[in-house]
């Protein structure tokens, strides 16, 4: 290849530079210049009289590793992220309703090192936002003439899909996903091993990023019939890939030692009979007697495998709270944990390929969502607008997915319509960050507009950011309205409201309170394999501050308006397990005089259902449905399948 000239090389280094230059000096323009379709209290507080000027959203300090002045491109990237996640939209007064803490999160922008995946998160929340407003205006210019678009858009995320009699000779073989997947999902595949060899694989596979030619895979599972290199049996191989971390480390069945075995989900990573000698009987006919198979001399035990070549298999993946179980004929095989950002609402195709003769795929369980135009009580599901006439005793932040569809409706139909939140005096609302995919955003923004308990944070929702999440229940619950109690709770978590307030009550301390399952005895997890690694340089210390367990846990107002004020001063550690980060934001309060007042409610279960629960844990919506019903039967908090 003929090397540049220094002629052509100043002239690209000119062409870059006043690239830049425009690039900036456009940013300022529209900063400068740009005026407010709607009115001026365009996402300030609605209960304050000293709202912020919108037009200094915008106007923030680019984080430290950032301020190169040999990385200018990279500074006005992160200016166009933030311009594009705040600035001014054309929003009505009720789309605005789902924004009130969002402008207030500005700052997560300096902050967004802080956490893992915290500037991917913010990055692709630009890339969402956009294409979510670029909807929304389509719409509108549409909408007077033609609403068959809107129509279209409702069904776009189906409750299940199925391809049957998918024997087409090819190589690789896709279902598209196309709202991901979420706890409950499961696919099904029917096939037979087939080929020289029978070796195939399913992958769960996510979206590629913008100038990225492969997805990440967010599941490998690999069956290899005649071993690898590793081993000659027969062995299953899971994984996941990235561009960024290529693979991860395998997680074989059988594992190669068996202290490598662990849980998931409490089912084991590998069945312990997978690659044990086969104690099955057969008929030996000169006899009429059943031996077992390993009794018979110069025959070779035969091992365990769920699949083999040319038999028949039916085998389901179905995807857990902590991972993705696999179940073949019926018998759990193995386990795999989620790894992170590789969670199963990123996943839009499934893919087979390799020696299967491929009968049918049906994946079921799928995120939909409810179809408002047949909704019969859906006056009754709406969140009560708010009131500054109206005193909040509570303010209750939910923690959800943006595909979590089912579990928001549930939650509505069930603890929602407690007589406190029909009222007004305990207000409930879902915190849910953008998703990568267009058609989750744009259902999840119509749900958001019909019933006005969602709002929506300005990051894409990665497990390792829920404590962005909490910070933001603090601040709608303090900032937006004043309630004297700030609570945190999950979407699969069942609350008996009268309970926790018949408690706060009882205990009658309104400063400096954490009301929850507390922990005082914990220390960090140091193992790698752990969902909840902590490493030492997060968490130095041998043990943690006092906690209360994440389905449930109160603070006083005191203490949540305290969190938001150190956020701002850049004093609150963020630290990525949210009710870990809660305790260790009250100890560092504590040490700086606050009174605390730590009262543990052992009646709230972290992992399931116990009667006389006040918050039951792990709860599908055909559980919180169920056990709303039997607390309005018996009036009494009874665990669904007890008689």
């Amino acid at each position: 290849m003929k090397a540049e000239t220094p002629h052509l090389t100043r002239m690209k280094k000119w062409y870059g530079g006043a690239l830049v230059s425009s690039l900036f000096m456009l940013l300022l323009l529209r900063y400068g210049f740009m005026k407010n379709p709607v009115e001026e209290s365009y996402l300030m507080n609605p209960f304050s009289s000293n709202g912020t000027n919108p037009l200094e959203w915008v106007r923030f300090t680019a984080p430290p590793a950032l301020q190169n002045p040999g990385n200018a491109s990279q500074v006005i990237s992160i200016d166009a992220i933030a311009f594009s996640l705040f600035a001014l939209r054309n929003l009505s007064k009720g789309e605005q309703q789902s924004l009130l803490t969002w402008n207030l999160l500005k700052n997560l922008i300096n902050h967004s090192h802080a956490l893992p995946n915290g500037v991917e998160a913010i990055k692709e929340a630009g890339s969402a936002w956009n294409s979510l407003m670029d909807s929304i205006e389509e719409e509108k210019l549409g909408y007077g003439n033609d609403n068959s678009s809107r129509k279209a858009k409702e069904k776009q995320c189906p409750h299940f899909l199925n391809k049957m009699n998918a024997t087409e000779p090819e190589s690789h073989y896709k279902v598209r996903v196309p709202c991901g997947l979420t706890q409950g999902s499961s696919i099904t595949i029917i096939g037979i091993p087939n080929g020289l060899l029978g070796d195939f694989r399913i992958d769960l596979t996510g979206e590629a990023l913008p100038g990225e030619p492969d997805p990440p895979i967010i599941l490998h599972y690999n069956v290899r019939l005649h071993g690898d290199k590793i081993t000659e049996d027969p062995v299953i191989v899971q994984n996941t890939w990235t561009i960024a971390h290529d693979w991860g480390e395998e997680v074989r069945c059988p594992p190669p030692t068996p202290e490598e075995n662990e849980k998931v989900d409490e089912l084991e990573q590998c069945n312990k009979l997978v690659g044990k000698d086969d104690n099955r009987t057969i008929r030996v006919h000169s006899h009429g007697l059943r031996l077992p198979l390993m009794g018979l001399q110069g025959v070779k035990p035969r091992r365990y495998f769920p699949f083999k070549q040319g038999s028949l298999f039916v085998a389901t993946l179905r995807v857990g709270p902590e991972g993705v179980q696999m179940t073949v004929d019926g018998k759990h095989v193995t386990s795999f944990a989620y790894r992170e950002t590789l969670e199963p609402w990123l996943v839009s195709e499934v893919r087979i390929s390799g020696d299967v003769k491929l009968i049918s795929v049906l994946a079921s369980g799928l995120p939909t969502s409810e179809d408002s135009d047949h909704t019969i009580d859906i006056e009754a599901l709406k969140s009560v607008p708010l009131s500054i006439q109206r005193p909040v005793d509570l303010f209750i932040g939910v923690f959800s997915t943006a595909n979590n569809f089912k579990r928001r409706m549930a939650v509505r139909r069930t603890w929602m319509q407690y007589p406190e939140v029909r009222s007004g005096t305990v207000v409930v609302r879902f915190f849910v960050g953008l998703h990568k995919n267009h058609i989750v955003n744009d259902e999840l923004w119509n749900e958001a507009r019909t019933y006005g308990d969602i709002q929506l944070m300005p990051f894409v929702d990665y497990y390792s950011l829920i404590t962005w999440k909490t910070l933001a229940i603090c601040i709608f619950g303090t900032e937006v309205v004043s309630a004297k109690f700030v609570m945190k709770t999950d979407d699969d978590a069942f609350v008996r409201l009268d309970e926790v307030m018949a408690s706060l009550s009882r205990i009658n301390v309104t400063h400096g309170l954490l009301y929850g399952l507390i922990n005082s005895d914990s220390q960090p997890h140091r193992s790698t394999d752990s969902k909840w690694f902590i490493s030492p340089e997060e968490w130095s210390e041998e043990k943690y501050p006092p906690w209360a367990h994440g389905p449930g846990y109160v603070v006083s107002h005191d203490i949540a308006k305290a969190v938001y004020k150190r956020f701002n001063e850049v004093r609150l550690k963020m630290f990525k397990l949210e009710d870990v980060a809660m305790g260790i934001w009250i100890a560092d309060m504590q040490k700086d005089g606050l009174e605390v007042h730590y009262e543990k409610e052992e009646r709230i279960f972290n992992e399931g259902c116990k009667d006389g629960y006040v918050i039951a844990h792990y709860q599908g919506p055909r559980e919180v449905m169920c056990l709303w019903q039997k607390l309005q039967e018996t009036k009494r908090a009874r665990c669904c399948g007890d008689p």
